[in-house]
């Protein structure tokens, strides 16, 4: 079912970037998902703002001023809504998001279609501590006070979450386990804008893969994330020349495929298990989600 959600307004704050271009230009050039056309017909009806006052197409631009887009409301498409819930206390809730839902509202699509949406609906206090890419199943940990939010992000930031994966890559991987520590930053791309990828500018990334089994001439392995780079798992396996099977964005090398388009589907990734200590106890805790059949 799909869903009308109430719009959005975009916010960004100018850089360097904008400096010489007019409202029409920098828009048609940084977000390439529209075509100028478009972004002249939505200057034209007075969604785009410019420190706060409606826009032209030939407003000149400058670094610092504050440019918003006001989108109108727009009919969200279907995703699966159905979650299971692995585990509820008064600090910490861990639940299975399936393939296809986004965590949270992302890539200019989802506002109300959103795990972050479902779950806020039964309480407003459950705040997300990381997210999955909208492709990848698996545990998605909530907290709900104060308290056990600072605990997870120190934890976190301490390096003593433990994220385990399952996922198949393309190829055959090595008998032995092996590390990438790969990079990871931001790059242009022609369609999506800013994008992640393998880059040696990037910040530092840490992934232990281990090979559990030949799938044809593909491997089903289990990869243990150091730190928690977006689309790491999909960027360090192409870099290291096994994308994920079916990953329509991430090719060898680890660089976006030009062509690609946005929706992200078609990878098998699960989140399979998640351990830190309880914010209450201090006790470990452990989060497992069951595991997709083509992943067993």
């Amino acid at each position: 079912m799909t869903t009308l959600n109430h719009g959005w307004e975009y916010r960004e704050q100018l850089d360097a970037r904008a400096r010489g271009l007019s409202v029409l230009g920098y828009l048609a050039s940084r977000y390439r998902h529209s075509t100028e056309a478009t972004w002249r017909e939505r200057i034209a009806r007075g969604e785009v703002l410019l420190d706060g006052a409606v826009a032209s197409p030939e407003s000149p631009l400058r670094p610092g001023q504050l440019l918003c887009w006001m989108r109108p409301p727009w009919e969200e498409p279907a995703v699966p809504t159905a979650f299971e819930d692995l585990f509820e206390d008064r600090d910490l809730l861990a639940v299975c998001k399936p393939s296809g839902l986004p965590c949270e509202p992302a890539g200019g699509d989802f506002l109300e279609n959103t795990l972050l949406r479902l779950v806020q609906r039964r309480d407003p206090d459950w705040a997300p501590m990381h997210r999955l890419g909208r492709g990848t199943s698996g545990v998605v940990l909530f907290a709900r006070t104060g308290e056990a939010r600072a605990h997870v992000q120190a934890e976190w930031r301490a390096h003593r979450v433990e994220k385990t994966y399952r996922t198949l890559a393309s190829g055959r991987l090595p008998a032995e386990p092996f590390p990438i520590t790969t990079p990871i930053g931001l790059l242009d791309h022609p369609v999506l804008g800013r994008i992640h990828a393998a880059t040696p500018s990037g910040r530092s990334a840490h992934s232990e893969v281990r090979l559990l089994a030949p799938r044809g001439e593909d491997s089903l392995c289990e990869v243990r994330i150091l730190t928690g780079r977006p689309h790491q798992i999909r960027i360090h396996l192409a870099a290291c020349g096994h994308p994920l099977v079916g990953d329509p964005l991430y090719g060898a090398g680890g660089l976006p495929r030009p062509d690609a388009l946005p929706g992200d589907l078609g990878y098998h990734l699960h989140a399979w298990r998640l351990k830190l200590s309880h914010p209450r106890t201090g006790r470990p805790i452990e989060f497992e989600a069951p595991l997709p059949p083509l992943l067993e």
